[in-house]
């Protein structure tokens, strides 16, 4: 009967390491699609700000020939120039806001996935503690027993 206590003391070791080992790589996975979520957001931040630099031109273009067309010499008429000077600096703010949210969702991106990382460890660490402890008592237990 003491050598089915020791065989079942070395499964329950066996087990609580299999399952820190699943916690470690489940958390492990869960980091790296923190990471592919925080390129993809900085992938479509890239794009947003090319967009807005697209409409800043086109609008840009169509404003200096809507000028043209009324008669308004772009070049001289300082109001257009505020104008256009304002537009500008509309652009430049909205341009901003999307680097600056990027980079905070980019961060916290990168601070999630170091989070699932640490976590997965942690799980790891404690299994084989368990199984230490399990072992070892089993084993006190397997001496008591003989």
């Amino acid at each position: 009967m003491s050598l089915f206590q020791l065989a079942g003391v070395g499964i329950s070791a066996f087990a609580a390491i299999s399952a820190g080992k699943a916690q470690e790589d489940q958390n492990r996975m869960a980091a790296f699609n923190a990471e592919t979520e925080r390129a993809e957001g900085e992938a479509l931040a890239m794009q947003q700000a090319e967009s807005r630099r697209a409409d800043y031109d086109l609008a840009t273009e169509a404003n200096i020939a809507m000028f043209y067309a009324s008669g308004r010499d772009v070049g001289s008429d300082r109001s257009v120039e505020a104008f256009l000077e304002k537009q500008k600096e509309i652009a430049a703010q909205d341009l901003s806001r999307i680097a600056d949210q990027s980079q905070a969702e980019s961060s916290a991106k990168t601070r999630e996935a170091q989070s699932y990382r640490i976590r997965g460890a942690n799980a790891k660490r404690a299994s084989l503690l368990n199984a230490a402890a399990t072992t070892a008592y089993g084993i006190h237990d397997f001496t008591k027993t003989t």
